[in-house]
């Protein structure tokens, strides 16, 4: 168990005070968990266009102060009430569309849209109570996306932690809570390919790159990249991409191209 389990930790933070405008590195204070809630000791984030997003607050409801990130690894610090899975010194990635385990979306293979924990990028503070578990001198500070890794700890509903092995490295698994999960998600559950199928991905970044690998798995027999940086092809190829288009080398829409490749893809999806 923590030394501060109970307590209210004071550690550093980004706080973004508007849109916009330069995060600032704050000393925060950061509330003890409360029913059905952990807190965590963050050791790695990484940035996602989604806070950059939200941070500019371009189509969407300003929420400010607060305290962005999602993209995340670290260890449980301490637990509050009704919490049994977890426990202090897991190892965890925090995942913004949490689980409740009980709702039916939770209970469908098709959704993960759960009806408690689904995204909700309004809500600057916890569902327990409404409260925010981050404050400066007493003035609350927003939470994002229910996770909030721009801080040294963070606090989150414990249906938003997914536990696993602590051999796993952080620095590098931390994309999972996002990137990753994203596009192999959006591959073997929403696309599902069927093995020997053609397969194309525009863009080859994280999320691209993890569509890549999805595709792989689900046994697609082409898999074609598409990107206007043909510096990332040599990457996608590891990850299983066989063949490669850049819009830039022609004039008219990419789907027009000749390509055997493209017209394959086209041609039978």
């Amino acid at each position: 168990m923590s030394t501060k389990a109970g307590q209210v930790i004071r550690c550093k933070a980004a706080v973004a005070w508007e849109a916009g405008k330069p995060l600032v590195i704050e000393e925060v204070d950061v509330a003890p968990p409360q029913k059905n809630e952990v807190r965590l000791k963050i050791l790695f984030t990484s940035l996602c266009h989604t806070d950059v997003y939200f941070w500019e607050a371009k189509g969407q409801t300003p929420v400010f102060p607060r305290i962005f990130g999602h993209e995340a690894g670290g260890i449980v610090e301490s637990v509050g009430e009704g919490v049994t899975d977890l426990q202090p010194g897991d190892h965890v990635l925090p995942v913004f569309t949490g689980e409740c385990g009980e709702c039916h979306h939770c209970h469908s293979e098709e959704s993960n849209m759960c009806d408690l924990l689904r995204i909700n990028t309004d809500r600057g503070v916890m569902i327990n109570d409404g409260q925010s578990r981050f404050s400066i001198n007493g003035k609350p500070i927003n939470h994002f996306v229910g996770t909030s890794t721009f801080s040294e700890y963070t606090v989150v509903h414990f249906g938003c932690v997914a536990k696993i092995n602590p051999a796993a490295p952080l620095d590098k698994v931390c994309i999972l809570s996002c990137g990753i999960s994203t596009g192999l998600g959006a591959t073997l559950n929403v696309a599902k390919p069927k093995k020997g199928q053609s397969v194309a991905v525009f863009g080859l970044g994280a999320v691209g790159l993890a569509a890549v690998e999805g595709a792989r798995i689900a046994g697609a027999s082409r898999i074609i990249g598409v990107d206007l940086n043909p510096s990332r092809f040599t990457e996608a190829k590891k990850f299983g991409c066989t063949e490669f288009v850049n819009p830039k080398d022609y004039d008219k829409p990419v789907q027009q191209v000749g390509s055997k490749a493209l017209l394959s893809y086209f041609a039978h999806n």
